[in-house]
């Protein structure tokens, strides 16, 4: 099958602005500091239709750049990204609704001024979906899927919890029939209990709308529930990728392995194992293996060396010199 969704080498750099101490010491002759932060190196991956790809990695490792990338929202510095065979950017400007994303805080990415009812309803009068007249019902519609009153379209954001509002902001993205939804982290604002409610939610919308899907997370529990395929980012690049099943048995990068120990699960008793280190800092990535200062299996060839993502035989990919 062709992959619905194909990001080739995407690698997205950020200039870094001079301070007011960049200008004063440039103005008598100094040097600054002028590297760019590199979020995303030469990211490849597909999608295929009909199935979830999770995401995972770290706080700043850039998964929700390289998701933003993928929706079209932020151009790539180099790489391409293709939809059904065709680029959906032109000049950095999004030119396709059949991408959607659903952000991790529903309270800043809804309007506070408009009611849940209007930001619903926008995205599709707009792009031609529904008629003015005929909307109503489609907001009715939506919001009793995602399991909320369709009177409430009459209120404002600030009057749900956070729960009904990621509720809201489901419902708008999927109001625009997208091909491809992209959650970024939907669930990491919200106390456990709302969690499994909007989960269990978005598996229902799944199954009944085939929904094809990425979900950016750094809770493995999260991603091992919903996702089909698993892909472990960290700093800027992905360093595995393969089944969900196969990355939760049997995962080959040292990396992999420390976010399993590092996280929690059901009847553990034994101490959490935190990931020895600090995620080194974009601006200045380590040489050879990113992981490796603090990978407890490195050695002279890791530091001297980057591993290449090659292919395994179980059909998954792998960057690791030791794996």
């Amino acid at each position: 099958m062709t992959p619905l969704l194909i990001a080739e080498g995407v690698t997205r750099r950020f200039a870094r602005k001079p301070t007011w101490g960049d200008r004063i010491a440039a103005a008598f002759g100094a040097g600054t500091d002028r590297r760019a932060l590199q979020a995303v190196t030469d990211v490849s991956l597909a999608i295929q239709k009909g199935e979830t790809l999770g995401l995972v990695g770290e706080s700043g490792c850039g998964k929700s750049t390289l998701g933003r990338m993928l929706a079209g929202i932020m151009a790539p510095s180099s790489g391409r990204v293709l939809l059904d065979g065709a680029s959906p950017m032109r000049g950095g400007h999004k030119i396709t609704t059949r991408i959607q994303t659903v952000f991790q805080d529903p309270f800043a990415s809804l309007n506070p001024r408009r009611r849940i009812g209007d930001s619903i309803a926008e995205g599709p009068i707009a792009h031609g979906l529904v008629s003015r007249a005929a909307s109503g019902a489609l907001v009715s519609d939506w919001l009793a899927r995602v399991g909320l009153d369709p009177a409430f379209a009459q209120r404002f954001p600030h009057q749900f919890s956070g729960g009904q509002r990621q509720r809201v902001a489901i419902a708008r993205a999927l109001a625009m029939q997208p091909d491809l939804l992209i959650c970024d982290e939907p669930v990491a604002s919200l106390d456990v209990s709302i969690q499994a409610q909007i989960l269990n939610l978005f598996l229902d919308l799944r199954r009944d709308l085939g929904l094809t899907c990425l979900f950016i997370s750094h809770d493995l529990g999260v991603v091992r529930h919903v996702s089909d395929r698993v892909a472990i980012m960290y700093l800027g690049r992905i360093v595995e990728s393969g089944t969900a099943a196969r990355i939760y048995a049997a995962p080959g990068h040292p990396y992999t392995r420390a976010l399993l120990d590092s996280s929690p699960k059901l009847g553990q008793a034994a101490a959490l194992k935190p990931i020895a280190g600090e995620l080194p800092s974009p601006l200045a990535p380590p040489p050879g293996c990113a992981f490796h200062p603090r990978c407890p299996i490195a050695t002279e060839l890791c530091r001297r060396e980057r591993p290449v993502l090659a292919a395994r035989a179980d059909g998954g990919l792998l960057a690791c010199h030791h794996a």
